[in-house]
């Protein structure tokens, strides 16, 4: 294999989406020091088009739990949330986030001078990621003796049915009371369809900016969308997140038109499944371009596209688009899904991430990719590791299972 440096692409955009984020993270600690406004922490695929309605600002723990993993302090955070009974085997991001507040160590300091984790005045969850994030606010409920409260998702449909809408739109819709009560501000229904039509106008054109993959060369990797995907996740509901991604989409099909791949040479298209291994983003980027493969489409940056907001309709809508998501779906749902994606990307081969504490996020385990392999002809390649503990990463047989992985797509 070639030890040539390939020059992966900047995107111009990041200056402004980290102008962007700087202003997000300073009014949430502004807030959480002067009470100006009242902070919510929320589920990154949750109800936050409400709570943005009335009148909070938004905190994300598992955006927070990507930047302990970015920032490779993770590994050392988790033990102290094994010291509180925290499994090991469960969610590294949960484990992470606790010790990061328990030990009062967080990246927030060194990236925007914040001393702690804005302290929140409520705890909103949804179940439809997986169990671990209601255990996870409850933990924080308890030690800062806040108000917490959910929204129960559907578990594993192939087919998204009213019963499941309604379900869930009554359960938002029970949050509104106790949202008012905390936020001292009375419910507006034109405030939710205005912030839900930012997010779906958000999240549609993140939308087109992954399918600018489609290209060849493809203008963007899968490790460009992970960073990328910032203001779809902690922005959406907001004009500056539909501002960015306008911003970056004409920069990518700037791209396009100019024939420019994200790489210097783009000789096999792979589809990435799974969880990002957060501490490793820059070397495997670096990994992939040096073997002329570009990882350029993802099932996970694909899950902050919603859809099905309809602003003339909010609470069934909000409701859909967040049970219809793919990390809750069967089986069948995700191998169709991502044979379209095959399809769509012009992939070559699917490397599979079998997250260690992430079970809900690795879909390698039960025979599917032998099953897609057997029905498409595209080779998988499992790379065993975890999302923010990076004990559990083997960098040697990382790489030298990549390598060989790339060496059969060229004898193919």
């Amino acid at each position: 294999m070639t030890e040539e440096k390939v020059i992966r692409k900047k995107i111009r955009a990041t200056g402004l989406m980290a102008q962007y984020m700087k202003e997000y993270f300073l009014e949430l600690d502004h807030c959480a020091r002067t009470g100006e406004k009242k902070v919510a922490w929320c589920t990154s695929v949750g109800p936050a088009e409400l709570l943005h309605s009335l009148g909070f600002v938004v905190h994300y723990p598992e955006n927070h739990g990507a930047m302990l993993g970015t920032s490779r302090i993770a590994a050392d955070l988790i033990p102290y949330a094994n010291t509180l009974g925290f499994s090991p085997d469960i969610c590294s991001y949960l484990t992470s986030d606790i010790g990061s507040y328990v030990t009062n160590n967080t990246p927030l300091t060194k990236a925007y001078g914040i001393e702690k984790i804005p302290k929140p005045d409520v705890l909103v969850f949804d179940t439809n990621q997986c169990r671990d994030v209601q255990d996870w606010m409850s933990w924080y409920a308890r030690e800062l003796k806040i108000p917490i409260m959910g929204i129960h998702a559907p578990k594993y449909p192939s087919e998204i049915t009213e019963i499941h809408v309604e379900s869930m739109a009554k359960q938002t819709e029970e949050l509104v009371k106790p949202l008012e009560e905390i936020s001292g501000n009375k419910f507006d229904i034109d405030k939710l369809r205005e912030v839900i039509k930012l997010s779906r106008e958000c999240t549609e054109l993140w939308g087109k900016v992954l399918k600018t993959a489609s290209a060849s060369p493809s203008p963007i990797t899968f490790f460009d969308g992970t960073i990328h995907m910032g203001p779809a996740v902690v922005l959406r509901g907001t004009p500056q997140a539909v501002d960015y991604y306008k911003v970056l989409l004409t920069e990518l099909e700037e791209r396009i038109a100019n024939g420019e791949g994200a790489l210097e040479e783009e000789k096999h298209r792979l589809y990435w499944e799974g969880m990002p291994i957060w501490g490793r983003l820059r070397a495997h980027s670096e990994l992939f371009a040096n073997l002329k493969a570009c990882v350029l489409a993802s099932t996970y940056c694909n899950s902050w596209i919603f859809s099905s907001f309809d602003e003339k309709d909010p609470f069934r809508s909000m409701a859909k688009a967040y049970a219809e998501i793919f990390i809750v779906r069967s089986e069948e749902y995700k191998e169709k899904y991502i044979k379209e994606m095959i399809d769509l990307y012009k992939i070559d081969g699917i490397i599979y991430h079998d997250a260690k504490t992430c079970p809900a996020n690795s879909n390698c385990r039960y025979g599917m990719h032998l099953r897609l392999e057997k029905e498409t002809g595209i080779p998988s390649l499992i790379l065993n590791g975890d999302l923010n503990d990076m004990r559990l990463v083997s960098d040697e047989q990382t790489k030298t299972n990549i390598e060989a992985f790339i060496e059969q797509l060229e004898e193919n």
